[in-house]
């Protein structure tokens, strides 16, 4: 008898869930998504058909790695539920380092229950994934999977390291510069310094770049890079340091200068200046009082030398 044609899948077949009394290998279960229980009979798992996934009992509803899992959850079944999410996320506790929010949007009014949810993962750091169709939805769980054990160079931009391609992703990182305005500059000037050096008449001369083309390339080779905002000037009235400082006198309110004597008259008294008035009005006390014991005594010599002596100790 001929062997039955074996049925040629065009993507890994999902595992299902596993028949009464069968078991997972170990291999099955790390290389396929492990799906819980309570996720039997989302339509979501139809559209899971580019990585393997089986049944398995475990609290998150989706294991898609050693240390990644998924929650699932609609914003209609959000809408009815509103604490769902809280607890299923206090279920998880801290043994997955990745913990994805897969939110499927089926309402048209996402305003009010998208914030909710979008602060709810965030609170517990958690990284929310917004899918707008089934599709969608199983399509992050396949790729997060596909992507497990794959480094991050994988989906990075990756740039050739000859000259031209170089070239060209220098200029097209300018606003409004294509590929062909690459092509049109690199054959008028021949180089990325001649370029630089252009002035915005000659590099309006290329064809098929515009004014606001040739303005984005002049200023980008020509601002600086740190933007230096003007500061308002602030007005100071002029001070006795200042006026002390600058050498100049200060003007009255008719205009004209006053004095260098005035300037300092006006100025308060420091402490010699007030020292020395004391001193001048008990010296003219203590003569006063000369005078008077002189007038009545008839002892104006002595007095007077009395006098003298007392000033002089004072000064």
């Amino acid at each position: 008898s001929t062997p039955l044609p074996r049925r040629l899948y065009s993507h890994p077949p999902p595992l299902g869930p596993p028949l009464a009394g069968a078991t997972t290998t170990p291999s099955q279960s790390k290389n396929a998504i492990l799906v819980s229980n309570r996720q039997k009979g989302n339509p979501l798992l139809k559209h899971i058909r580019n990585a393997r996934w089986t049944f398995a009992d475990i609290v998150p509803d989706y294991v898609i790695g050693q240390s990644s899992c998924a929650l699932y959850i609609s914003l209609r079944y959000h809408l009815l539920h509103p604490d769902y999410l809280y607890y299923r996320i206090r279920e998880l506790q801290k043994n997955f380092k990745l913990r994805v929010i897969l939110c499927h949007i089926d309402i048209e009014d996402v305003v009010k229950p998208l914030h909710e949810v979008t602060r709810t993962s965030l609170l517990h750091d958690c990284t929310l994934l917004c899918g707008w169709s089934l599709e969608e939805c199983g399509r992050y769980l396949e790729t997060i999977k596909v992507f497990e054990n794959k480094p991050a160079d994988s989906i990075r931009e990756h740039t050739d390291n000859d000259y031209l391609s170089r070239f060209t992703h220098a200029l097209t990182s300018i606003r409004r510069v294509n590929r062909t305005d690459v092509i049109t500059l690199g054959s008028s000037f021949g180089s990325l310094s001649r370029i630089m050096d252009a002035s915005m008449e000659e590099l309006a001369r290329c064809p098929g770049i515009g004014e606001r083309k040739v303005k984005r390339l002049h200023d980008t080779f020509h601002e600086p890079f740190k933007r230096v905002t003007p500061r308002p000037n602030l007005v100071v009235p002029d001070t006795p340091d200042r006026e002390k400082a600058s050498g100049q006198p200060s003007s009255t309110n008719d205009g004209t200068p006053e004095k260098p004597g005035t300037s300092k008259n006006k100025k308060g008294p420091d402490v010699k200046s007030a020292l020395t008035a004391a001193f001048a009005k008990y010296s003219e006390k203590i003569r006063s009082q000369g005078h008077e014991a002189a007038h009545e005594g008839g002892e104006g010599p002595s007095s007077s030398t009395m006098e003298g002596d007392k000033t002089k100790q004072l000064d």
